[in-house]
């Protein structure tokens, strides 16, 4: 029987790209448009290799692939192809909004941590008004994932110890990210699959996800929901 007088996170840290919204899609669709109008080729592997980095990151490598812009230009045209997306449609992730309700219903705090930019995410959160206390983007940090400094950001924003919160994550980079920063983190399976690592809770959906899982990770339990641990 799960315990519902353990206590909840201080605060959910969510990725969003591939966790809270399934726009990991748009992303890859922006890559191949973009590369294949300066002659170059792009294959879907390729494209998985950028997923949860840092925008500038990524744009270099689409440098390396033949697009023949600056890097602002690049993420520029990213960002324009994505948000266009969004506004025609919000893929959400499922659980995605169940979660986000459940955990307002219970008065845990919430922050956006991913490495799109602010106009990106504040068109994605404004579909969920009040949802997020706060938005740390690829724009407002040093160094973005796989370190730890948008974490760590989020949680000073907030004022909370990061071990008391819990991080979702999607990508690799963003695990190790996350990790790295000490929240409890739950990797939650997308375009790529999530491969065990210490400390690192899995799952194949956030339709999985629950108050329950969330007192687990806080209390510092590691456990697998994925269907080949099951």
């Amino acid at each position: 029987m799960p315990d519902d007088t353990a206590a909840l996170p201080a605060a959910v840290l969510w990725d969003m790209d591939g966790t809270l919204v399934d726009t990991e899609p748009y992303w890859i669709r922006a890559e191949h448009q973009l590369v294949a109008a300066h002659g170059g080729r792009w294959s879907h592997e390729q494209a998985l290799e950028l997923v949860g980095n840092p925008l500038t990151v990524s744009a270099g490598v689409l440098q390396e692939a033949g697009v023949d812009l600056p890097l602002d230009a690049i993420v520029q045209h990213l960002l324009g192809r994505v948000q266009a997306q969004v506004a025609e449609s919000v893929p959400w992730r499922p659980g995605a909004r169940e979660l986000l309700a459940a955990l307002g219903g219970a008065g845990v705090r919430c922050a956006l941590v991913t490495m799109s930019y602010t106009v990106l995410a504040e068109a994605v959160t404004a579909h969920v008004p009040g949802a997020f206390e706060t938005l740390v983007t690829g724009d407002q940090v040093t160094r973005g994932k796989p370190d730890p400094e948008p974490y760590l950001v989020a949680v000073e924003r907030l004022g909370v110890p990061v071990e008391e919160c819990v991080a979702l994550e999607d990508s690799p980079a963003g695990i190790s990210s996350a990790l790295a920063s000490g929240a409890r983190t739950l990797g939650v399976e997308a375009v790529l699959p999530v491969e065990p690592r210490p400390g690192l809770s899995r799952a194949a959906s956030l339709a999985d996800v629950d108050l329950g899982t969330m007192r687990r990770l806080v209390a510092g339990e590691v456990f697998d929901l994925t269907p080949a641990a099951t």
